[in-house]
């Protein structure tokens, strides 16, 4: 039996088809016919945004990654940038200089509670306590 040769923009939008799995579901529901589908990929091409809703939730995923990745990288490469420009002296004098404020901090909360009255506690009279006799005592007869 001989095999129809088929166009490459045909080849090319089954494998859109097959990353847009949605597009099936909104063909059965009878919103689009295939057709039509073709009609409006050939004529904005795979990348436009209008496809972007029809995409796998693993095809949005694994974009999502790549997008996570590429911030990921300009993130570090960014912060290593500016370790670099670092003076470290400076960092050290900027540590110090909090850790004192710190201190102050410190100082006068503490200062604050040391003048706070203590809560009294009743002295209780050791002649008025009569101990409590034992429920579990048992004696001999």
């Amino acid at each position: 039996m001989a095999q129809k040769k088929t166009r490459p923009s045909v080849e090319e939008f089954k494998r859109f088809v097959k990353k847009h799995p949605m597009l099936r579901q909104e063909v059965k529901k009878g919103n689009y016919s295939w057709q039509e589908l073709f009609e409006e990929w050939y004529m904005l091409g795979g990348n436009h945004e209008q496809w972007d809703a029809y995409k796998g939730e693993m095809a949005k995923a694994k974009e999502s990654n790549q997008l996570n990745e590429e911030n990921k990288s300009d993130f570090v490469s960014l912060l290593l940038q500016s370790f670099k420009d670092m003076d470290m002296n400076q960092i050290q004098q900027y540590i110090s200089s909090a850790n004192q404020a710190l201190g102050a901090i410190q100082g006068v909360i503490s200062s604050f509670q040391g003048d706070k009255p203590k809560e009294e506690v009743p002295e209780v009279d050791e002649t008025v306590r009569r101990p409590r006799p034992n429920p579990f005592a048992f004696r001999k007869d």
